[in-house]
């Protein structure tokens, strides 16, 4: 099963947009940084939070072994090329080799 690793914005970008992006990726074995929940916690992001505690059977929490989550997310996608990776920055976008999937026209997810 191919797996997706979800950034801090695009979680936030999604539920912000209400698009249901568990139901999007149903194909996908979803991964969530424990750095990541712990940055929507830092920004004080309740609901996101809220709508992952609803949702947690759908997805994995994982390592990525660095206490910047950019940083981690890199690593990860060169140790994993396999990865898709789910972000809107920019700048990790330049960074990463991997697959990214982002969001279209506010509405729609797809693979670029």
């Amino acid at each position: 099963m191919k797996q997706v690793l979800l950034d801090t914005n695009f979680i936030l970008s999604c539920i912000r947009n209400k698009i249901d992006f568990f139901e999007e990726l149903s194909e996908y074995k979803i991964l969530i940084p424990k750095q990541v929940i712990r940055e929507l916690k830092n920004l004080n992001e309740e609901f996101a939070i809220r709508v992952l505690e609803k949702h947690k059977r759908f997805f994995k929490i994982i390592d990525i072994k660095s206490n910047y989550v950019d940083k981690g997310i890199i690593n990860f996608s060169r140790e994993n090329p396999n990865v898709v990776v789910a972000t809107l920055d920019k700048d990790l976008k330049n960074k990463i080799k991997n697959q990214k999937l982002v969001i279209r026209g506010k509405k729609k997810l797809e693979i670029a």
